[in-house]
């Protein structure tokens, strides 16, 4: 892409990971900017599927326009390319009615898709060994399929759940076809060259403060029903291996049903991959050049406000 930063269009990309405030900034973002708000988060896109995703509620929008949640019923699959189409389509429709488009979320390879040039490969494609794949799955179980691709390439297989089955042989496919790991040809992007012109901020806090963030926010999830959640989506028919119940949460809660750990051992998991979690996302963002980092420790939603905002204005300088 030969176009300057200035002939680009704004867009403004607020990340973190997981319980770090990101909702209650991006609102206050949102209304000082003109802004609408396009959700970066791989499972908050599946309606019915609100109290495991911590998907923000109507009344914590506060009338700010959200997109990309409630797209998707659970039994369905999602894709990073499809993710990156619809955002575009989002980021178009906001800029024609002059608003400005920021995105907020914790998946980053679904929001760097959108930012930098990824290239899915779609042809990079072998519907025999993907078959041949399938059937090993069938024959021997997801785990012994994800023991291959851990062989293969533990750094994509450290990103997937043994149960993603999809997205397990499309990695495996992926290197059969071209020889380079997925997660090789994902880190090879050029994040010199932006699609849009971009603020990307994260917002982080201490670790020991993240973490119990972490863990009271999973006992509220309990608390809340997330257990009964789990249940309805299985009795509406969503399977136990689809996309939508690989998340943190939903499969701890379905080894639970299957009585292969007890209640308290899945509220116990959950609070510790979720903590893995953050750390993951806080790696993958590090990783970025281009991300401006605001530590949100000791300070008040206002001091965070008036900080984005100042980002914002040095770089896009649309402050109203």
């Amino acid at each position: 892409m030969n176009m300057t930063n200035n002939e680009l269009k704004p867009l403004v990309i607020l990340v973190g990971p997981t319980a770090v405030g990101k909702t209650a900034a991006s609102i206050g973002l949102a209304k000082a900017l003109n802004g609408e708000i396009i959700s970066g988060d791989s499972m908050q896109i599946f309606k019915g599927l609100d109290i495991g995703t911590a998907k923000i509620t109507k009344e914590e929008m506060q009338g700010v326009p959200h997109h990309l949640i409630d797209i998707k019923e659970p039994w369905e699959t999602f894709s990073v390319a499809e993710f990156k189409r619809l955002a575009d389509e989002a980021i178009a429709d906001i800029h024609d009615r002059g608003k400005l488009p920021i995105i907020v979320g914790g998946t980053g390879f679904y929001i760097n898709s959108v930012l930098y040039e990824y290239h899915f490969g779609e042809a990079d494609t072998d519907e025999a060994y993907r078959a041949e794949l399938e059937q090993y799955a069938e024959a021997h179980g997801n785990e012994a399929l994800w023991n291959i691709l851990q062989e293969k390439d533990p750094d994509s297989a450290a990103k997937l759940h043994s149960n993603d089955t999809k997205r397990v042989i499309r990695a495996l496919e992926v290197l059969h076809v071209t020889g380079i790991p997925a997660s090789e040809r994902q880190s090879t992007v050029d994040k010199q060259t932006m699609r849009y012109n971009a603020v990307y901020i994260a917002l982080n806090m201490p670790r020991e403060v993240l973490y119990d963030r972490i863990n009271r926010r999973v006992d509220i999830m309990i608390q809340d029903g997330l257990e009964a959640e789990v249940r309805t989506a299985l009795a509406n028919g969503v399977a136990q291996d689809a996309l939508s119940m690989t998340s943190i949460g939903y499969r701890q809660m379905i080894q639970y049903f299957n009585e292969e750990i007890s209640f308290d051992r899945a509220v116990e998991l959950i609070k510790r991959d979720t903590r893995h979690f953050a750390k993951r996302q806080l790696t993958w963002f590090r990783h970025d050049p281009n991300i401006q980092w605001i530590d949100k420790w000791g300070k008040t939603d206002e001091q965070v406000e008036a900080e984005l905002l100042a980002i914002v204005h040095d770089k896009l300088g649309l402050l109203r």
